[in-house]
Formats: structure tokens, C-alpha cells, sequence
């Protein structure tokens, strides 16, 4: 079939000279067997077609002799224009043809094999136009249309034009004298020096030509003359490039963008052993958002890096998601894991997860490791991947432990706290049993103080002094609060704040933004969504959250109401650096006190962090606020209420943060004051059981006081049977305490319970009744009974504990007081 195939196509090429052979004769007519073949070429494909267009010019020209002014005359003059373009245009392609056809031929053989291809012309030769090279590196310098060559020797250099820049600004000490042109290559700056200006300019004109054209894939027409097209080709390129030379990039190939002859902007680098990158470049180096991907040897898998560069190097917040099932959220710094990051394991064999602070790509400072095998979370210092210093070790079970570890071992004596309430301070091992001196404290206040031994089969055994004079167990030892002493809140998670304020001290850039401010992104499909917000439309929120409206805004809601307001807004958005800000202390604070952290010991520590964080962001607003100010050339205004940093964060920062850290803060609430409650709710039980005029006679209401029109009767019921009626209106207004999460909404509903009782005891009496205290506490008492509000205790000690100092010793305080009285007496009862 194949040598049919030739067969065919020679037949068919055959017929094609023999039909043509009376044309070709008529062409040949002047030339016998000695003419050259190069005339006889030139005479058949040249002189045909340059006659043709020299008799269209000479036709059009006459016509135009003979044209009045007008459109017909103008579209004949730009049509001569034009042929007399198209017979310059082949004019100097021919001259071109025949100048590389002469280079061919003075060229070596080695030369002409490796540089001759057909449609490659000379455009520029050196010894036709003299030019030298820097540092005596070629003996001739050849301008081709598709490449730049360097000879020397029996070697050669040649350089894609498509990747050449020419700079005529050669400001380096190695530059050439005044008359030199510095050529950028991807790797290499070499330096033309020409002998005078002119020569200079026409090779400056020559080479910004040859790579413009190569860019446009397209010759001028002219190849030149005024008519040519602008001189200067664009320094900014998209182009495929394999590095050859020593550096970080050797063997990689990139595709993307290029400005002056290294990588910038948009890009891909890959290598041979299967590393990749891609992501964005400055002047040569990632730098911006990358995604990177590096093989593992011992395995078909690979460690993908989403994160951000700074001059080449891993900076900033990002993701790694490990080939080992172990996934990283959190900073880096000069390639390695350094500040506030979360490393998570979660592969089924030992999964774990650590929340804290980084340094030289290992865990050293204040973190949180919690062992899901073990169901065990620690709390304390780190030094060098191992658990050093002081530390809390919180377990499933409810039982915690404080110690102090070196390099991952316990030392020295510590205090245990067992979940029956009993209280060992002294030796201990892993396992927790009990070595060496130590004192046991009791549940039912006894105390055992003496050697503990635990020989195996003979279990735990004690020499010492058992004191049985206590009869109840002091609460400073049952509810002892740990790490507050070794632990100040100052020195936790400083490296979230670390990267905010360095985000506000660098000038608030917004490229910049989600490499400070990134850590509220938990997964890489957000990571990557984020990226593409920050370039393309910002989102869909109705509020524009871009750094300079942010900035703009803060100067506009600097009122206390419009500020609530605005950082309402703003402390829930993931969009604000406040908010983002919020968004990484909650993911550390849940990591800390939620789940195996719900433990009663915990609750001083949890609060006063809390109310630290509210105490940063507020300093983090002024910061932001500070900076918007000097952009606008405005002093900040003096503070004139004269609070403090502290009651402006404790007023207007704390009760908007407070629902992101509520349900764990709570939980530790309910858990502190559980034994209180429980007694509270079986008081309760018991009081729910009378009906309404007998719980009034019960708590010493006094009895003009009582609301006796509320008990309306229905057919056979007695009066003294009817329950859940009295003070109806102030119960159920109590009730809505459990509904809201603000200390300050929650003091708003007891003053509206309060007004309710007092509305109530005016009716009855039919006149403006303001109770004094002996009347309040039983009619408290009363509501509250009925009211059935599972965790007072805790709510009361919350709203204590978080709500503005302002409001102590005001009537807010005194209700909060009488509240807490109210429940001192239901227990007694």
C-alpha cells in the first residue's frame, strides 16, 4: 500500500511538469545548458512577480495623474503606498536571503549544520556592523530573526529572542564604556559595546526590532523604514523556559509570565523529580500566594504546601497538607514552621492534635496537645517537640493533673485532682499512682498525710498521719484553679497576636493581608477561594471590607454607638482583620477548654483569658484606627470619659466577643458550681411542689402583698390549690436569662423582672409601691422558685464575673446581690 502510495504521488508530480511544460518553456526560452541555476530560479519565481507589481505601480500612478481631488483619488494614493511597500518589502527579503545565504557559506561546516535551518534569516552580523561582546566572550555576534548567537572559537552561545531583553540604562560597574547595550537573558546579563553612538543605535534599533517581531510571530512591512512599527518590544512576557545553569531553579521548567528576564507575576515551575510549584513570582523568586508539591522518597505520595512566599521563601500563614495523613495550619518563616500553627494527625493509629506556638519547625513555647488515644489533653511549655516546663494534663475521665516536665518527663511533686473531689499534693507517676511523700485530702474533709508505697499485688500502701478533724473539705482545695500563676494570659497565643500587629506595624497592605491575618482559613479550598478574592470581586457582602474602606470607616464610627455598631459588624465578618482576628482565638480557645478541657479547674484560667482577648482586639482597633488617622495626617483624640484600655475593652469589646467563647466558658461555669446547683434545683423541686398562696406564706410574703385577683378560679377548684399564676409576668421575663449570652442583657432582664415585680405589688396595693429589701427577697425568691432556672448559680457568677465594672454598686449590682442572697437561703432551706 505504502510503495503504491509513492508510486501515486510520483505520477501525479510527473503530469504536473508535463502539463506545464509549454509554460515553463516560454520562461526558459533565453537559457541553454551553461546558465546558472540561481538565474534561472531568480528569472522563473523572482522577476515575474516584480514586474507584475512594478506595472500595477506605474497603471495606479497614471491613474492617479488623471483623478480630480477627492475619496477615488486617496484610496488610489494608499494603494500605490502600498504596492510600493510590498516592492521595498521584497526587496529586502531578498537582500536578507542573499546575506544569510552568504553567512551559510562562510560559516564552518560544524557551525552550518547546527545553526542552518530554511526560514531562519540574518538580520545583523558583526563583521558587516562591528559590536563586541563583554569580557572578550565571542568573536562574532550574529542577529538572526529568531535567535541571538554568540561565537567563539569552535563554540557557540545562542539566546531566544522571545526571551532577550535589551537595556540601553547599563548602570552596573561592570557595564561597558558610554556606548554599551546590557542584553538580559533568563540567566545570564551579558554587555554589548559598540564604538560610537550611531553604531549603537542601529544595533539597539535592530535587536528591540528582531524581538518584537519574534513576539508577534510576524515580520514589519517594511522590514523597516518610517513605515516599521514601534521599536520598543514589551517587557512583560508569557513564555516556556528549562533553567540549565546552577541555582534553585536548575532543571525546572517554568511557564508564565517573565518581566526583564525573570519570573513575575503568574507561574508554574516543575522539576524532574516530581516537585512543582505554582503560584506567584517577583523578580525571579516565589513570592505571594504558591502552591507547592514535594514528593516523599520513601513513598508514592507527596507534601502539598498552600502558602504564602516572601523573596523566595515560605512566609506567612499556610497549609501543608503532609503525605503521612499529618495536616499543618498555621505560620511559617523562612521555610519552616515558626509562631501560631495547629499540627493534626489523622491517621487512625495515633491520631493527635497540637494548638500552639512554633519555632525552628518545632514545637517550643505555650501549647495544647491533646492524645485521642489516650483521651488526655496537655496544657503548658514546650521546648523542642517535647513537653518542658510547667503543664496541665487534663483527661476523659475528669481527672488533672499539674507537674512540672523536663524534655517529656515528670519531675519533682505536683497536685493531683481526682474526680470523687479528693486532692493528692506530692509524687506520682504516669499511671497515677501515688510514690514517695505526699498529702491526701478527702472528699469528707479528712486528710492523709505520710510515705506512699504500691508494691504489685499488694496494692497502694501508706505510713502516716490520718487527721479526721475536718469535717468538710475547704473549697480553696475542691475547686483549686490551676496555670494561673504559671501561665500569665499574657504569654498565651502571642503568636496570633505577633502576626496581627506586624500586619498593622508593616502599613496594612492588602497583599500582604492573608499572609498576616490568614489563620481564620481552615481548609484549602477556602485558602485558595481567599486568594482569588483578594484579585478578583470581593464577595457578596453588602459592606466593602477592602483594607483602604476599612481604614476609611474606622475614622467615620468613632462615637460610641456607631463604634458598637461597627465592630459588631465587623468582629463578625471573615472578611475584617478583627474578625479574623476573633477567628483564630476562637480555634484556640476551643482547643483548649472544650471537649476533654470541660474541667472545673480550668475556669479562672479560661475567664481571664477571655477577657484578655478582648483587651487585644480593642488594642488592635486603636492600632488600625491610629494608622487610618495618620494616613489622613489627624492626631488620635484624646480619650474624655477617662476610661481605661482595660473598661473600654471590658464595655464595648466583651459582651460582642462573648458568644464565640460561651458554650466552653459555660460549660466550665455549670461544671465549677455543680454541687451548689444541684442542692439549688433539689430546693426547687421541693418548692415547685406547693401551690402559690402556701409558697407565699412558705417565704414570708407578706400577705397584703400577695397578687390574690391573679388566682381567677374554674369550676370545682379551690383558691389555695392554684399554682404557677402569681407574679406570672415577672417569672416568665426571668426566664429569658438562659436565652442570651451578653452579661449585659442579662442584667437588663433582671431589672425587668424586678419593674415586673414591683408593677405587680403596685396593682395589688393600687398605688406606686417601691419595695424595700425585707419585702424583695421573698418575692425574689418566689419568681425564682417558679421560674426553674437549671444552672443559676452559674449564671449568676457569669454575669458577676464578665459583666462592666461601671455597674457595680449600682441598682444592677444590688438585684445581682439580692439574687445571690436569695440562693445562699435556698440552700440553707
Amino acid at each position: 500500500v505504502v510503495v503504491h502510495g509513492f508510486e501515486h504521488a510520483t505520477k501525479c508530480k510527473s503530469e504536473a511538469w508535463k502539463h506545464r511544460k509549454t509554460v515553463l518553456k516560454q520562461f526558459l526560452t533565453d537559457f541553454t545548458s551553461e546558465t546558472s541555476m540561481s538565474l534561472a530560479l531568480y528569472t522563473v519565481l523572482h522577476k515575474p512577480i516584480r514586474d507584475h507589481i512594478e506595472q500595477y505601480i506605474l497603471l495606479l500612478t497614471k491613474l492617479n495623474e488623471v483623478l480630480k481631488e477627492g475619496s477615488e483619488k486617496d484610496v488610489v494614493t494608499s494603494a500605490i503606498k502600498e504596492y510600493v511597500k510590498l516592492e521595498s518589502f521584497i526587496s529586502q527579503v531578498l537582500d536578507e536571503a542573499c546575506f544569510t545565504k552568504s553567512l551559510w557559506k562562510s560559516l564552518s561546516y560544524k557551525f552550518t549544520d547546527m545553526l542552518c535551518v530554511p526560514e531562519r534569516r540574518l538580520l545583523e552580523d558583526s563583521k558587516n556592523l562591528p559590536i563586541s561582546a563583554s569580557t572578550n566572550r565571542s568573536d562574532r555576534i550574529l542577529l538572526f530573526d529568531d535567535v541571538l548567537v554568540l561565537l567563539q572559537g569552535n563554540s557557540f552561545q545562542s539566546f531566544d529572542l522571545k526571551l532577550v531583553w535589551v537595556d540601553d540604562n547599563c548602570r552596573e560597574q561592570s557595564a561597558p564604556g558610554p556606548y554599551g547595550l546590557s542584553i538580559i537573558t533568563p540567566e545570564e546579563t551579558f554587555f554589548l559595546s559598540a564604538k560610537d553612538p550611531q553604531m549603537k543605535a542601529v544595533w539597539q534599533w535592530k535587536l528591540n526590532q528582531a524581538v518584537r517581531q519574534a513576539l508577534n510571530g510576524k515580520r514589519d512591512f517594511p522590514l523597516w523604514g518610517k513605515t516599521g512599527e514601534g521599536t520598543e518590544p514589551s517587557t512583560c512576557r508569557f513564555f516556556t523556559y528549562v533553567f540549565r545553569l546552577e541555582s534553585k531553579f536548575k532543571s525546572a521548567s517554568y511557564e508564565g509570565e517573565w518581566h526583564w528576564g525573570k519570573p513575575h507575576g503568574k507561574g508554574t515551575l516543575k522539576w524532574r523529580d516530581g516537585r512543582n510549584h505554582v503560584g506567584d513570582f517577583k523578580e525571579g523568586l516565589e513570592h505571594g500566594f504558591g502552591i507547592c508539591l514535594v514528593p516523599r522518597r520513601s513513598e508514592d505520595r507527596y507534601d502539598c504546601y498552600k502558602c504564602h512566599w516572601y523573596e523566595g521563601k515560605m512566609r506567612g500563614y499556610g497549609i501543608c497538607e503532609y503525605g503521612n495523613d499529618m495536616v499543618y495550619k498555621g505560620y511559617f518563616k523562612d521555610n519552616v514552621r515558626q509562631g501560631f500553627g495547629v499540627l493534626e494527625n489523622l491517621a487512625a493509629e495515633h491520631p493527635f492534635k497540637y494548638t500552639g506556638q512554633w519555632e525552628n519547625d518545632k514545637k517550643n513555647g505555650y501549647g495544647v496537645w491533646e492524645d485521642k488515644n489516650r483521651g488526655e489533653r496537655y496544657i503548658g511549655t514546650w521546648l523542642d517537640d517535647h513537653r518542658h516546663g510547667q503543664g496541665i494534663v487534663v483527661t476523659q475521665s475528669g481527672v488533672c493533673y499539674q507537674r512540672t516536665f523536663h524534655a517529656d518527663k515528670m519531675v519533682g511533686s505536683g497536685i493531683l485532682l481526682l474526680e470523687d473531689d479528693s486532692v493528692y499534693e506530692g509524687n506520682f507517676t504516669e499511671d497515677l499512682t501515688f510514690v514517695g511523700k505526699g498529702k491526701l485530702s478527702f472528699a469528707n474533709g479528712f486528710i492523709l498525710e505520710g510515705t506512699f508505697t504500691n508494691k504489685s499485688g499488694q496494692g497502694l500502701q501508706t505510713h502516716g498521719i490520718l487527721n479526721t478533724s475536718n469535717e468538710q473539705l475547704d473549697d480553696r482545695i475542691t475547686k483549686a484553679q490551676l496555670g494561673l500563676n504559671e501561665f500569665p494570659v499574657e504569654k498565651r497565643w502571642k503568636g496570633i497576636y505577633d502576626q496581627f500587629l506586624e500586619f498593622i506595624h508593616s502599613g496594612c497592605k492588602e497583599e500582604t493581608e492573608e499572609s498576616f491575618t490568614g489563620f481564620h482559613i481552615q481548609t484549602s479550598k477556602e485558602l485558595r477561594k481567599s486568594q482569588e478574592y483578594l484579585f478578583c470581586q470581593r464577595g457578596t457582602e453588602d459592606v466593602s471590607w477592602k483594607i483602604e474602606d476599612i481604614l476609611e470607616e474606622l475614622v467615620q464610627h468613632q462615637g460610641l454607638e456607631s463604634l458598637q455598631s461597627y465592630l459588631e459588624k465587623a468582629l463578625k465578618s471573615s472578611l475584617h482583620p478583627l474578625g479574623k482576628l476573633l477567628k483564630a482565638l476562637t480555634i484556640a480557645f476551643q482547643a483548649t477548654y472544650s471537649g476533654i478541657g470541660a474541667n472545673r479547674h480550668l475556669l479562672t484560667m479560661a475567664q481571664e483569658e477571655v477577657k484578655y482577648y478582648a483587651k487585644k482586639i480593642w488594642e488592635f482597633y486603636q492600632g488600625l484606627l491610629h494608622l487610618a488617622l495618620e494616613q489622613k495626617g489627624q492626631l488620635p483624640a484624646k480619650c474624655v470619659d477617662g476610661d481605661t484600655s482595660d473598661q473600654k475593652a471590658c464595655s464595648v469589646v466583651l459582651p460582642l466577643i462573648l458568644p464565640c467563647f460561651y458554650p466552653e466558658l459555660f460549660m466550665l461555669y455549670m461544671l465549677y458550681h455543680e454541687r451548689e446547683d444541684d442542692l439549688y434545683c433539689q430546693g426547687i423541686v421541693d418548692l415547685s411542689l406547693f401551690p402559690d398562696i402556701k409558697l407565699l406564706e412558705f417565704l414570708d410574703v407578706q400577705k397584703h402583698l400577695w397578687p390574690l385577683k391573679d388566682l381567677t378560679l374554674t369550676t370545682n377548684q379551690r383558691r389555695s390549690l392554684i399554682k404557677d399564676k402569681c407574679f406570672l409576668s415577672a417569672t416568665e421575663c426571668l426566664q429569658k436569662l438562659i436565652t442570651t449570652v451578653d452579661p449585659r442583657e442579662k442584667l437588663v432582664i433582671l431589672q425587668k423582672t424586678y419593674e415586673e415585680i414591683e408593677s405587680t405589688v403596685s396593682r395589688v396595693v393600687e398605688k406606686d409601691y417601691k419595695l424595700p429589701m425585707d419585702d424583695l427577697l421573698p418575692l425574689l425568691m418566689y419568681v425564682v422558685s417558679r421560674a426553674k432556672i437549671q444552672h443559676l448559680g452559674a449564671e449568676i457568677h457569669l454575669i458577676r464575673d464578665l459583666m462592666d465594672p461601671t455597674n457595680q454598686g449600682g441598682l444592677y449590682d444590688f438585684l445581682l446581690t439580692a439574687l445571690e442572697v436569695r440562693k445562699c437561703f435556698q440552700q440553707l432551706q
